[in-house]
């Protein structure tokens, strides 16, 4: 049997539906063949070409099926979570579905982390396990583990195959799903019995009549929303991750212009609209710049496209932009107001929402109607000019963090892909690495995974082999998954990466230092003296590069450029006691911005 449990993409009444079975018909399979090898046929035809996975006896079917599979390059990898946030970081930074593959009980649960990732992010990502035979499930067999189960809160859909004949269409639908409306990582879980057995590999979808996703925002929707954009004083394009996954970018670029508004990115948009462009204010957040922050919070009108309002975001929800009226786009209608009311709900996808919104807005101010946002776009950039992201050098002469991760950005240039770990770190590379472009910043913004950066980075450099690829990562984070340098070395996958050395868990530590007294429990790391950071690369076959001294950062980076044909770790030694401004202290408003540690903005007198 096939059991599955309901897509969270179900939509409302009225919504549009998706016609099972996107290959135009049935395509009968040559001859009867073993489930296994049904499964390998299902991914040549949906076009997989790279799989990140790691064997076990309940997968070994498959694996003997990849044996020799043309078009498909499986990638063993060290770990199963390693799998999971490579096939994430495939996925981010090619648009295409990841694809990863573990055996049952702990190489599944293994996965969860990155499932759980994948659909915070809204990444579009298909996991297959394989289970113990469907004889055996219920009796605490040997490596036994309901992973459908434990999957259900974690994934947008999850299916248990115990029958041969259903292998075939439930990977094929799996993989419409993911990629489908409101993107999301998709788990198909193979008993052993069913990949062994003979099967039918007929080339079909099973039927999904609860997928739905959003046709066109109705014309009177549109109408309404750009009735407000029209009237408001001080309105702002709010731009999401949504719109990076839908490659709404030149969209984004046409409205903003188009209106003149000031615009903001979160942390999962980052590279949507261009950081150079003069109408960007920057990100919002707890460590978003005074002008992404303050633009939003005062604000009469949010445009949200593709964005959430994440708690990161709006601080404290009963002092969010008290005076604005919200306009909510997003594929997912379950998110239209869901933490804030909105006066217009636009369900749909990112890039023709905002065609919609183009064409009524040129339609109407070519009949006369002329809003005026002079005065709010230059408080907005008045606020951008007087609160620049900066830092101090540190007084005893080490290296600031800062400094060493806008040389990388500026030394690899805008094409470059950057996958930054979570923490200090992580808000530096968002904040001091230009980004011009979509699909250049791979992070995880809603889970906060430790771990990411490394195998996020392998993936990314995979799906983009001609792409300079940094992974950002810290000390803490890196020791978490630097066992896939094993995998990149022996792959041929030179990704680059900068460990960002403070000694420490440095959020945690900044949080201590902030709000515990500085008392720094379990938050300080030996690390600059164990592991040994060079001498650990070079027994993975990767360069091993240190730097102490600001002075030499630039050369250590060029230095790590030149390498092509192998990975590179470079062990940027940092001042320990760094942090990372401007703050929203997790519960507080946003008008308590700090722009640095006890200064707050003096935001003048209101528009």
């Amino acid at each position: 049997m096939t059991t599955t449990h309901p897509t969270s993409t179900a939509l409302a009444d009225g919504a549009a539906e998706i016609a099972p079975g996107s290959t135009g018909g049935a395509t009968p399979g040559p001859t009867p063949r073993t489930g296994a090898e049904a499964l390998v046929a299902t991914l040549q035809r949906v076009g997989v070409e790279h799989i990140f996975g790691l064997p076990g006896g309940a997968v070994l079917p498959l694996y003997d099926a990849l044996y020799g599979a043309e078009g498909i390059r499986h990638i063993l990898v060290r770990h199963e979570q390693g799998a999971g946030h490579a096939a994430q970081g495939y996925a981010a930074a090619t648009g295409r579905v990841g694809v990863c593959l573990a055996t049952s009980g702990p190489g599944a649960t293994n996965l969860v982390t990155p499932l759980a990732d994948a659909n915070m992010d809204s990444v579009p990502m298909v996991a297959i396990t394989g289970n113990v035979a469907s004889t055996a499930m219920g009796s605490d067999a040997f490596q036994e583990a309901d992973i459908r189960s434990i999957s259900m809160p974690v994934t947008k859909h999850s299916f248990l195959v115990t029958r041969p004949d259903e292998i075939a269409p439930t990977v094929a639908s799996a993989f419409r799903l993911a990629a489908s409306g409101r993107p999301g990582p998709v788990l198909v879980d193979v008993t052993k019995d069913a990949l062994v057995a003979q099967a039918d590999d007929t080339f079909r979808e099973l039927p999904m009549p609860g997928l739905r996703v959003p046709g066109l925002v109705s014309p009177e929707a549109v109408r309404d929303a750009v009735e407000l954009m029209l009237t408001a004083r001080k309105p702002v394009l709010y731009v999401g991750g949504g719109c990076v996954r839908a490659n709404a970018h030149a969209e984004v670029r046409q409205l903003a212009e188009l209106t003149g508004m000031p615009v903001v990115t979160t942390l999962m948009a980052r590279g949507v609209f261009p950081d150079s462009h003069p109408q960007h204010m920057g990100m919002p957040g707890m460590h978003g710049s005074v002008s992404g922050v303050t633009t939003l919070q005062k604000s009469d009108l949010i445009i949200s496209l593709g964005a959430r309002f994440d708690d990161r975001v709006t601080g404290a929800k009963h002092t969010f932009a008290p005076n604005a009226t919200i306009i909510h786009a997003d594929i997912d209608p379950a998110e239209i107001g869901k933490n804030f009311p909105c006066a217009v709900g636009l369900p749909g996808d990112a890039r023709s929402t905002i065609t919609q919104l183009i064409l009524e807005w040129t339609r109407r101010t070519a009949a006369g109607a002329a809003p005026d946002y002079e005065a709010w776009v230059a408080r907005c950039v008045d606020w951008k000019a007087r609160y620049p992201l900066g830092y101090e050098e540190p007084s005893d002469g080490a290296m600031a963090p800062q400094l060493v991760i806008e040389r990388i950005g500026a030394l690899s240039g805008p094409e470059t892909i950057v996958a930054a770990g979570v923490g200090q770190h992580q808000m530096w590379a968002s904040q001091f690495v230009r980004y011009e472009e979509p699909r250049r910043w791979l992070n995880s913004g809603g889970l906060g995974t430790m771990g990411y950066a490394v195998p996020a980075a392998m993936g990314a450099k995979v799906g983009r082999p001609n792409q300079t690829v940094w992974a950002i990562d810290g000390d803490g984070c890196f020791q978490m998954t630097n066992q896939e340098l094993a995998t990149c070395s022996v792959e041929g996958i030179p990704i680059k990466v900068a460990i960002i050395n403070n000694a420490a868990l440095g959020m945690v530590k900044q949080w201590q230092a902030l709000f515990y007294s500085e008392r720094f429990s379990a938050s300080q790391l030996p690390s600059m003296q164990v592991p040994d950071f060079t001498t650990l690369a070079q027994a993975y076959g990767c360069v091993g590069l240190r730097c102490d001294r600001p002075e030499d950062v630039d050369r250590t980076i060029e230095e790590a450029m030149e390498v092509d044909d192998r990975p590179v770790v470079v062990d940027f030694r940092v001042s320990k006691d760094a942090m990372v401004w401007p703050m929203v202290a997790a519960g507080t408003s946003n008008d308590e911005v700090l722009y640095a540690r006890d200064v707050r903005p003096d935001f003048g007198e209101d528009v």
